[in-house]
């Protein structure tokens, strides 16, 4: 039995994670909201007056909220493809993603206060 696996190569590999991106930026408007905030916030980081290495840690953190809504919606995906039935599992798989989507961004406000704290002398 074959299993879903394709030829493997470099430039094969980096058009399937091409053809990723566009689908979650087209289908998923929490991702589009993802981008939107890496966009401005990732501007706010580098305009600030900091020093380089706090502002590419604040720009580095504002990956992190844009891979678990990847992630996240790779769940959602994987669920809907079993069922789209209401079951309790399935649920718990969605709000577990979303979870970590939150967890993400809680994460990442956290560094930017530290980092920020720090880069302004305020601890």
């Amino acid at each position: 039995m074959k299993l879903n696996k394709p030829k493997h190569s470099l430039f094969k590999n980096g058009m399937y994670a091409v053809e990723g991106f566009i689908d979650i930026t087209k289908n998923e408007t929490s991702f589009k909201w993802q981008l939107f905030l890496f966009i401005v916030m990732g501007i706010v980081s580098w305009m600030l007056p900091i020093s380089f290495g706090y502002a590419s840690i604040l720009f580095l953190s504002l990956f992190i909220p844009i891979l678990a809504e990847v992630a996240n919606s790779s769940i959602e995906r994987v669920v809907d493809l079993v069922t789209k039935e209401y079951h309790i599992l399935a649920k718990q798989a969605k709000d577990a993603g979303a979870t970590l989507v939150l967890l993400s961004l809680i994460l990442t406000l956290g560094i930017w206060i530290t980092v920020l704290l720090q880069a302004f002398g305020l601890v």
